[in-house]
């Protein structure tokens, strides 16, 4: 049976992507493996942020094929929070959808992210 075990997060700076994922989305640095890899927590599951000149960025034409969903039990919060760090918003009103409630955005460096607050 599979299991996720991690999720990594290939970024063109490690300072900014760190930045964003602690200071915006309250993630930890856990561990440091050297300039161009480190780990954050947020609950059980650890995030990989890897440096990489060759990251596929996101574009309109190249749309990114990984979403990273994180749980929130205040999804009006986690959007006020977002707004007040001028993340640029997606999906920028919380909608309906099969759990709950979600609303979207990217990261920095273009991957999507959502927020999910389950009903």
């Amino acid at each position: 049976m599979s299991q996720v075990c991690v999720i990594s997060i290939y970024v063109p700076n490690m300072q900014e992507a760190i930045e964003f994922y602690t200071q915006v989305l309250n993630f930890e640095v856990n561990k440091q493996y050297g300039p161009k890899i480190a780990t954050l927590v947020n609950g059980d599951l650890p995030l990989v942020l890897e440096e990489s000149d060759k990251v596929p960025y996101k574009t309109d034409s190249h749309p990114s094929g990984v979403v990273l969903a994180l749980k929130t039990d205040d999804i009006e919060q986690a959007l006020e929070q977002l707004k007040a760090a001028k993340v640029d918003l997606l999906v920028g009103v919380p909608t309906d959808c099969p759990p709950g409630k979600f609303i979207s955005f990217r990261d920095p460096f273009g991957n999507v992210i959502e927020y999910l607050q389950f009903s």
